[in-house]
Formats: structure tokens, sequence, C-alpha cells
């Protein structure tokens, strides 16, 4: 069975950075795409980051774009979501997702259905 498992959340203060993991096993990621994705209390699930297997193939979503980077080590099977200069709006679960048979983001790559795999989610809380 396919598993993805995310850590590195915790307690940080507005300003501070954190990284994130996510493992998998049971499947390869060579050619597939793979997503953050985070939700708030009382809010709907919304995409973070995509990366793909093509170069240069990454998204983000402007509330995070220029403070966090994705990043992939696919003979691992893990990858990673820096998260710098964080803001108490960054307060949520955070998940990993993967596509399988997807090899690159799209435009459309922050919707959830696209995604057949999802891990258990960290907590990541910006204090004030």
């Amino acid at each position: 069975e396919v598993q993805l498992v995310e850590s590195g959340g915790g307690l940080v203060q507005a300003g501070g950075s954190l990284r994130l993991s996510c493992a998998a096993s049971g499947f390869t990621f060579d050619e597939n795409a793979i997503g953050w994705f985070r939700q708030a209390p009382g809010k709907e699930r919304e995409g973070v980051s995509c990366i793909g297997s093509s170069d240069g193939n990454i998204y983000y979503a402007d509330s995070v774009k220029g403070r966090f980077t994705i990043s992939s080590d696919n003979a691992k099977n893990t990858f990673y979501l820096q998260m710098n200069t964080l803001q108490p709006e960054g307060t949520a679960v955070y998940y990993c997702a993967a596509a399988p048979g997807v090899s690159r983001c799209n435009r459309a790559w922050w919707s959830v259905p696209m995604y057949n795999y999802w891990g258990q989610g960290t907590q990541v809380t910006v204090s004030t």
C-alpha cells in the first residue's frame, strides 16, 4: 500500500521557519507530481505548492510565493517544503499528496481530486 508520512511541523513564532518532509513508501515519484496542501480550522483544503519531474515545473500559491520552497529527492522518495517567514495565516495542518501517472504539474495543480494519495498531515502553528 502506498503511504505518505509527513514530519517537521511544530510551533514557531511569526517570522520563523520550518522544513516539512514527506517520506513515501510503496510508490516511486519519478513520474508523479507531488503537492503540498494545507487546511486551516474552518477552511477548505488549499494547494500550497506542486513539483513535477521536469526541471522548473513548480507552482506556488500566491500567498506563499517567495517564502516557501518545494523540492524533491526522487531517489529517496522524499520531498520537502521549506517554509520561511511564516505568518499566523500559515497555521494549518499540512499534507503531502501524490498524483500517480502525472509527470508534471499543470494549471490545475491545486485541484484536490487530482491527487490519489495523501499523508496524515502535520500541524504547523505560527504564534503572534
